[in-house]
């Protein structure tokens, strides 16, 4: 059985991205010795990983299927790529958090990304594989969002020279939607777009709109412990510092009516599809959450001082997908930015029974949108495997 994190990290989902919930199973939720012996129909988590990773394989002779370590910025950094045809695009993943990696449950939504688009998760600087094959103190140098940028613009560089591309898609979610807007901005001429999912446009403001629409769910259904909870840290933000108490307070109430998961109380889908990742060890899971304890409190401030406000000219196309229930990061933020931008050319799309984690929430329709809204910019310049051979009667 998962356990929740005992510390006030526990339901700490940031309004500006996904950094909670995560905690897993260790050592001390073992059966004690003398508990009921495990049931033999049960299979053991190694084999379910098995039988996963058995059905998603990829035949590489004309894809790719690898995971590797990159030494950049003075550390190791993994990333996972994974694609059927080497001659389609490559689709960078920048995930949320911060220290939230996307690897771990990617299995759950992106296999039919791969037919179009080779997809590379990249577990940034203090997350996941990456925290784990190094140590915080040789991280901690480049922990802010200047040096993640820069991390994340040597990895695009690598899969740039490395697979001969001359332009890669940027998909940022969350957290990483600033490196995303960071990126983008600096070195439009390698993007076909910057593909926006879940944005963050004003930390400040992210958290008032989550705040209000918690409180104001609360009293419409008369939540007395939600609202005391939620009326002990007002006004909110307000002036005093938001500490990490304090936007867990906020962030436990918003996820509970659905501003993280439409229709959902809690993120432990997401944790549960994490403990059988294929690509995930016990000891990655576990770093997941040091990393995210060791990453707050170098990555905070900086997440919620963001300001894009009027960071709107962009010199690459610009899509933008929102959940139409999204209190992590508010719809309306990013609708309203989306209004401003100006772009070689732009589309915005709502997702209207999804919130944050739209990826997941409505992965058919999600999938749709890359390949009709995404994948034709590659296809003009030739850059994707030929389509279906099709006969009409």
């Amino acid at each position: 059985m998962n356990i929740l994190r005992a510390s006030m990290f526990a339901t700490l989902a940031l309004a500006i991205g996904i950094s909670a919930g995560r905690a897993h199973a260790d050592e001390s939720t073992k059966p004690s010795p003398s508990a009921s012996a495990p049931d033999p129909s049960m299979i053991s988590r190694d084999e379910v990983r098995r039988i996963l990773d058995s059905n998603r394989m990829i035949d590489t002779t004309q894809g790719i299927n690898e995971k590797i370590k990159l030494h950049i910025n003075g550390i190791d950094q993994w990333i996972s790529i994974r694609g059927k045809d080497r001659r389609n695009p490559i689709l960078l993943f920048l995930h949320g958090g911060p220290a939230s990696p996307t690897m771990p449950e990617a299995y759950t939504f992106q296999s039919p990304w791969e037919d179009y688009f080779t997809v590379v998760q990249w577990d940034q600087r203090g997350s996941g594989k990456t925290y784990g094959a190094n140590t915080e103190a040789a991280m901690a140098p480049g922990m802010s969002v200047e040096g993640m940028t820069d991390d994340a613009a040597q990895v695009a560089q690598y899969l740039r020279e490395h697979y001969h591309k001359q332009k890669i898609f940027l998909l940022g979610h969350s957290w990483g939607t600033i490196l995303g807007v960071n990126l983008a901005q600096k070195h439009p001429d390698w993007f076909y777009a910057y593909i926006s999912v879940g944005q963050v446009v004003n930390g400040r403001s992210n958290e008032a709109v989550g705040y209000n629409y918690a409180l104001g769910r609360a009293r419409a259904e008369g939540n007395t412990k939600a609202i005391a909870e939620l009326e002990s840290i007002g006004p909110y933000p307000g002036t005093a510092k938001l500490t990490p108490e304090r936007v867990g307070v906020r962030s436990k109430w918003e996820m509970y009516y659905g501003g993280l998961a439409w229709g959902r109380k809690d993120f432990q889908f997401d944790v549960d599809a994490e403990e059988l990742s294929p690509d995930y060890t016990r000891d990655d899971l576990h770093a997941i959450d040091k990393g995210s304890l060791f990453s707050l409190n170098h990555l905070l401030d900086a997440l919620l001082d963001t300001d894009f406000d009027h960071t709107t000219h962009f010199g690459c196309p610009v899509l933008v997908y929102i959940g139409a229930h999204d209190y992590t990061t508010p719809h309306e933020n990013a609708e309203k930015w989306f209004g401003n931008l100006q772009a070689p050319s732009k589309r915005l799309v709502v997702f209207a029974d999804s919130a944050h984690m739209v990826m997941q929430e409505q992965p058919g329709r999600f999938l749709v949108h890359l390949v009709n809204d995404a994948l034709p910019l590659a296809q003009k310049v030739g850059d994707a495997a030929p389509a279906e051979v099709t006969r009409d009667h």
